[in-house]
């Protein structure tokens, strides 16, 4: 829970940026191949894109091969240069962000001080929900979120020891990739608060806030920091990452906040819809994940069957 709730809040105010940017090289015969369908498509008049889409069946995903005429770069060149429309919290002192995360099936909301500490949590988890059709139920899950976002952003509050939205300094919430109807849950709430208490509003992209979680601050303790300074980080820039997120399973190298290289990724399923599969074909319960089946599974197996 520190992970997912903490991911969508501190880390992108921190770093002032709220999406990723992907770039890669791409080849003379890819872009060949592209400018191909491209005039083959307006040739015959089509607003059917599938054949673009076949060019890249079997490729990782979320690559930037020229396939996208317009490449959003929030972070800039220098990646520090993005500033939030709605502002961002006085970054001189220590400040507090609401972090909201509504992308799939748990309703999370969380307290993070700008130090990296955590002052207060709480998630609603949908699992019970979801158990009888071993697998998350999109309409379901968005219908749990509605009724669960208020109580569960009142109990994050209480648990922080504040009383109301208007003594956190701004509010972040998951943008995407997500469960669009999801993410529209906590979206639509969370901007309803930024402009009702007056705060400074960021939207996370989802996978960045992983990475940038590599980044904060220790929170061990504030009285050794400069008074809103960030010394202390487990990671400086460049470094490598492993995302392992959903269907967004990408190894990356990390420049700069807002510019990414995708080295690598998956070319069909993530690695819990496979345990997903798996504990299907072996009549396990995937109510709480395939995962956490085959894994207690596995704890009952003999480490010595197999010689």
């Amino acid at each position: 829970l520190t992970t997912s709730i903490t991911d969508t809040t501190a880390s992108n105010i921190l770093e002032s940026s709220s999406n990723t940017t992907t770039t890669t090289t791409t080849s003379k015969r890819e872009m060949k191949k592209i400018n191909k369908l491209k005039k083959k498509k307006k040739r015959n008049g089509s607003n059917n894109s599938k054949d673009l889409r076949r060019e890249f069946i079997g490729k990782a995903k979320a690559v930037d091969r020229g396939q996208w005429a317009t490449v959003y770069s929030p972070g800039g060149v220098d990646g520090a240069s993005f500033i939030a429309k709605s502002g961002l919290p006085d970054r001189d002192k220590l400040f507090t962000v609401l972090g909201i995360e509504s992308s799939c099936d748990d309703t999370g909301a969380a307290i993070v001080r700008s130090d990296g500490v955590i002052l207060g949590e709480s998630l609603s988890s949908q699992s019970t929900i979801h158990e009888a059709y071993g697998g998350v139920v999109p309409s379901l899950a968005k219908e749990a979120h509605e009724s669960a976002i208020d109580s569960v952003i009142t109990t994050a509050l209480t648990n922080a020891g504040l009383s109301s939205v208007s003594e956190v300094d701004g509010i972040g919430v998951t943008v995407g990739p997500g469960l669009e109807i999801c993410l529209r849950v906590g979206c639509v709430r969370a901007r309803e608060l930024a402009v009702e208490f007056g705060k400074p509003f960021v939207g996370v992209h989802h996978l960045e806030a992983h990475i940038l979680m590599a980044r904060i601050p220790d929170g061990l303790g504030a009285e050794e920091e400069e008074v809103g300074g960030v010394k202390r980080r487990a990671m400086e820039f460049p470094f490598l990452a492993l995302l392992v997120s959903g269907g967004h399973c990408q190894l990356l190298k990390c420049l700069g906040v807002g510019r990414y290289t995708i080295i690598g990724g998956t070319i069909d399923d993530s690695l819990g819809e496979a345990f997903d599969k798996i504990a299907r074909l072996l009549s396990l319960p995937v109510g709480g994940g395939g995962g956490p089946a085959v894994e207690a599974l596995a704890k009952e197996g003999d480490p010595n069957s197999i010689p």
